[in-house]
């Protein structure tokens, strides 16, 4: 077993290379250009919405208030006849993502923090890098993708942009599990 404390440096730099690496994927690339098209007669749309003042939230359309509801004939209708979503409302004003990427680092530093404790309790201070590797890459990988895939069976995200949010995981899994493999205390 290896403590947790003993592991702050990797859990930093593989927070840090995970950041960096993000950043460039969606800075540099065109890789997740195509994750969310715009929506046709865009300054219409948003001008017969904006009237409505919708608060910041997550929402569908159209929403049964009960079970009963969902049944009704009225119901089937309207939802046959559409437009049928889930959006989020943001908001408005600055364009700022200052929070947004604090964030995206504190998960990256919980990610580690996840990886650590897993690989911790299953290694010792003088395990191999292989194994190292396995067990903080799997860990990290679970962390970053396997809650995404929820999005597209329940919500129908496209499998595309689910599928390119994974590749990403897997390469933040790796670059988690390069920085532990190479820091393991030994």
């Amino acid at each position: 077993m290896t403590p947790l404390v003993s592991l702050w440096l990797p859990i930093l730099l593989s927070a840090v290379g995970v950041f960096v690496v993000s950043s460039l994927i969606h800075m540099f690339t065109g890789w997740h250009k195509s994750d969310y098209p715009k929506v046709p007669n865009e300054d219409r749309v948003m001008d017969t919405l904006r009237p409505l003042g919708i608060p910041p939230g997550d929402y569908m359309m159209p929403r049964p208030g009960s079970q009963a509801e969902m049944r009704s004939p009225a119901f089937v209708e309207k939802f046959k006849k559409g437009p049928v979503m889930m959006f989020t409302v943001m908001p408005g004003g600055s364009m700022a993502m200052g929070k947004q990427l604090t964030m995206w680092f504190l998960y990256a530093v919980v990610v580690g923090i996840f990886a650590a404790y897993v690989a911790g309790r299953a290694l010792p201070p003088l395990a191999s890098s292989r194994a190292v590797f396995r067990f903080v890459g799997v860990t990290a990988f679970i962390g970053y993708t396997l809650a995404l895939w929820q999005m597209s069976i329940w919500y129908r995200r496209a499998w595309l942009t689910t599928v390119k949010a994974t590749v990403d995981g897997l390469i933040y899994a790796l670059l988690t599990a390069g920085a532990f493999a190479w820091l393991w205390p030994h």
